[in-house]
């Protein structure tokens, strides 16, 4: 695969870690790992064994889930990790670099820094569109990864798929396109880039069961990519990635019962997010709604600070998205349940910032 040869030559060479559970197979009896023989006497399922380095149970329901093979499936600690191993292992610090557009989020210039990778930045268009002229533009022969969000967070927009098509395109052989789909499930009908994989070997995915399958606290992403570039990033990544119960917990929110709980509750939440967005577009103190397909709104009011500190006031936490590029006097909502959103206006609307 010519993309691997734009990795770091001493990371594609690198002899991974092989941990004791990878060896251990069909065992019954495993003394390789000086684990202890009994389980815990305070806890409720037995947690002596080391976990599955990539459980092959929960591989295959997030490759069916994804409509991916399992081989191309690397399973980690949510999108955080995987953003750090690609990083790590495509870009040297002090020559490469990473390309983002912001405003968006934030992990890809913290990773790229941390590792003294250089951030290319190329500003999202008026309306949070995609520039891929300019980010073209902006590439030089160090660009070793291009970080697309979409849904974006924090604005919401969708980035089309004609785009992401062009730009893998134009990168072949030269960079990997990333494109961070954390939120896609509360973008109705829309089509994830996985499906682009087979005739794209330089696309990768990041999808989460954080949001939607609302296992943020189990800590369970996918890093989806063709299978030469999955093992390059097994060659460094933690030799147990995940605790037994993030998998188990992970492996019932797959179950059929549980994806059919998630598209219900997906659905209401884009009801939510319409109707939130619908009241707040009406109020005296909101200047813009910002159209999402994700389960948040950006919101641009009058006074970001004054309603920041009157919902606050009432126990009500959101996010402060000032400080971001084009995103003065802005805050992102998440779309709660109907009984939180409802909360959310009465605040607002009570406040002096109403007035």
């Amino acid at each position: 695969m010519k993309l691997l040869e734009r990795a770091r030559p001493e990371i594609a060479a690198l002899q991974p870690y092989a941990s004791a559970r990878m060896e251990a197979g069909a065992a019954s009896i495993m003394l390789n790992a000086n684990e202890s023989p009994w389980p815990g006497a305070d806890v409720a399922f037995a947690l002596n064994r080391y976990p599955d380095p990539q459980p092959a149970a929960l591989r295959a329901a997030l490759a069916k889930l994804y409509a991916v093979a399992p081989e191309q499936v690397l399973i980690g600690r949510g999108s955080d990790e995987a953003i750090d191993l690609l990083v790590r292992a495509f870009c040297t610090a002090g020559r490469d670099a990473v390309a983002i557009a912001p405003p968006t989020f934030g992990m890809y210039a913290v990773a790229a820094r941390i590792q003294g990778a250089a951030v290319i930045e190329v500003p999202l268009g008026p309306a949070f569109e995609l520039d891929t002229d300019a980010l073209l533009d902006a590439l030089t022969d160090a660009t070793k990864l291009i970080f697309v969000c979409t849904p974006n967070n924090p604005t919401g927009n969708l980035v089309p798929m004609p785009a992401i098509r062009r730009l893998s395109d134009a990168l072949r052989d030269h960079a990997l396109l990333v494109v961070d789909e954390a939120y896609l499930e509360f973008a109705e009908g829309a089509p994830s880039a996985a499906s682009l994989l087979r005739k794209h070997d330089n696309i990768a995915v990041l999808r989460t069961l954080s949001k939607a399958h609302a296992l943020a606290g189990a800590r369970v992403g996918a890093f989806i990519a063709a299978a030469p570039v999955v093992e390059l990033l097994r060659h460094i990544q933690a030799p147990y990635p995940l605790p037994q119960p993030s998998v188990d917990a992970a492996l019932a929110a797959l179950s059929a019962a549980a994806l059919a709980k998630t598209d219900t509750r997906t659905a209401t939440l884009r009801g939510e997010r319409e109707r939130l967005a619908r009241a707040l577009s009406a109020a005296p103190y909101v200047r813009e709604v910002f159209v999402s397909a994700a389960n948040f709104l950006c919101v641009r009011f009058r006074d970001a600070r004054a309603a920041y500190r009157r919902l606050l006031a009432c126990g009500i936490v959101v996010r402060d998205v000032s400080r971001y590029r084009a995103l003065e006097n802005c805050l992102r909502i998440s779309v709660g349940s109907a009984q939180q959103n409802a909360a959310l206006l009465d605040a607002l609307a009570r406040s002096e910032i109403a007035a």
